[in-house]
């Protein structure tokens, strides 16, 4: 009896313990699924952060691309040559082929290269004698905001225009010309800022 009652308790405590032990075993089957959702949230959740950072990360970059850039995209023009005179004035550098429109201020409102023909103006200081709404260059192309400000000895007369194309001048064409091409959208703010009478100075 005594033995009878001792196997039905160990038999009690061995299904006890077969219990408990397959309780653990669902318990630890069933506990990488929390920890994973844990994780998968919190790499979400880091993700998400280093995703912001990144933005941010990148915003900045950005920033800093979009300040460069407005550096890049306006090319952030070089200062106005020194000894270009006061006042408003358009300054021509033949060295730098760029072109600044410099208000009474001494500020450059607008900056940009052009693009010289075969023969270039002495340095000096010149003024606008005349302009045309468009005409002919001496390269055969329809031009536009003719702007001209000397002629010389030699008969070459110089000026700013654009080609109504955007094409440049050709200089191994061999013709002797004073023409300094620009862009369309730079050929109209040469022709609204350099009205007749408007000093430009040639700096070599």
């Amino acid at each position: 009896m005594a033995r009878s009652s001792s196997g039905v308790i160990v038999a009690a405590l061995t299904a006890a313990a077969l219990a408990g032990v397959g309780f653990l075993a669902f318990q630890a089957e069933a506990a990488p699924d929390k920890p994973h959702s844990s994780h998968a949230a919190g790499a979400g959740a880091s993700a998400e952060a280093k995703g912001k950072d990144g933005a941010a990360g990148t915003g900045s970059g950005d920033g800093a691309g979009k300040d460069g850039g407005s550096g890049g995209q306006e090319q952030a023009a070089p200062p106005v040559p020194a000894g270009s005179g006061t006042g408003q004035r358009v300054v021509y550098a033949l060295g730098q082929k760029r072109v600044w429109l410099v208000g009474a201020d001494g500020k450059a409102a607008h900056s940009f290269e052009v693009a010289p023909s075969t023969v270039n103006p002495q340095p000096g200081s010149y003024a606008v004698t005349s302009r045309s709404a468009t005409g002919t260059g001496s390269d055969g192309k329809a031009i536009e905001h003719v702007v001209r400000f000397h002629q010389n000895a030699a008969g070459v007369v110089f000026g700013f225009s654009a080609a109504v194309d955007g094409s440049l001048p050709d200089p191994a064409s061999g013709k002797k010309t004073g023409a300094v091409r620009e862009s369309p959208a730079d050929g109209r703010a040469m022709w609204d800022f350099a009205v007749n009478g408007t000093k430009v100075v040639v700096v070599a």
